[in-house]
């Protein structure tokens, strides 16, 4: 039987997903340079763990929030530490994010491309590291 998914598991669950894959070799996304397919392939991958565990209401990106009920009210995002999205025009995380009206879970990676392996590592960042204003 699954759990009902909570805000506290999701972030338990996305600290421990970011640990796991800030380990792994990542041959999908070697070469890759698009953000988006990164976003697009991480939102997915997070998601399909969390099918495995939890009972939650899915939404999309492209129609709406990724977590629409109202107990979790979330949106993924995902984005370069090297290049963030550019489609913002505020000057400061901040500036954005208030004010949003729903909660935001964003995963920031730092992507390593290892020839040899031929496979990328995404080393995510947690919120006390490389923030800058």
């Amino acid at each position: 039987m699954k759990l009902n998914l909570t805000n506290n598991l999701l972030i338990k669950e996305a600290k421990a997903f970011c640990d796991k894959e800030s380990k792994f070799d990542n041959t999908d996304l070697f070469g890759i340079t698009d953000g988006k397919a990164v976003g697009t392939h991480i939102e997915h991958k997070f998601q399909n763990h969390l099918l495995t565990k939890y009972e939650y209401e899915k939404g999309s990106s492209a129609n709406g929030i990724d977590f629409p009920a109202k107990v979790l009210n979330t949106d993924i995002k995902v984005t370069s530490i090297k290049q963030p999205q550019s489609s913002c025009p505020f000057k400061s995380a901040r500036e954005k994010i208030y004010g949003l009206g729903y909660n935001l879970l964003l995963f920031v990676y730092d992507k390593i491309d290892d020839n040899q392996k031929r496979a990328a590592t995404l080393n995510f960042l947690n919120e006390k590291q490389n923030w800058k204003e």
